[in-house]
């Protein structure tokens, strides 16, 4: 999700709620403890250099169980960010400490901000000799090139 989606959603909202991947909620009196701008310049392992900027929002949670943050002051929190992330829209990492910290995507589903778990991938796959998926047909959508491509006269034998 990006910076401008969030605030969107932000805008219509009246409680804040986002959602674990496990689908247990983050509860409800988490803090922002931070909104940060990350840039990451990285090889991959075919040597191309990739740069990735992303807007962080960190969650954290203490043990002050009354602690409510609105959707107006998470926005309120993020205009104070464009300090640092200007203008851009940028997407959106979360991180938030279950066991380890966790880096997560962000989604917004049924008036609830969703948690999306973060996958590694391979960007040089090509490179590092991992095939690629064959791509799956269907028989019927396989045309033959010959009317009867199993005719004594067409080659095949």
């Amino acid at each position: 999700m990006k910076l401008s989606d969030f605030k969107k959603h932000l805008s219509i909202l009246e409680t804040l709620t986002f959602v674990q991947t496990n689908g247990d909620l983050v509860p409800a009196h988490f803090h922002i403890t931070e909104v940060g701008l990350i840039t990451k310049q990285f090889i991959d392992c075919g040597g191309d250099i990739h740069t990735e900027k992303l807007a962080s929002i960190q969650i954290w949670i203490a043990q002050d169980f009354d602690h409510r943050l609105s959707p107006k002051d998470v926005a309120t929190i993020i205009d104070i960010s464009k300090k640092i992330l200007h203008d851009e829209d940028l997407e959106i990492e979360v991180e938030y400490q279950t066991e380890t910290i966790g880096k997560y995507a962000l989604e917004f589903k049924e008036n609830s901000f969703i948690l999306i778990a973060k996958h590694t991938d391979c960007l040089a796959k090509l490179n590092c000799g991992i095939p690629q998926p064959k791509q799956k047909l269907a028989l019927s959508a396989i045309e033959s090139t010959k009317v009867n491509s199993c005719a004594p006269q067409n080659g095949c034998c």
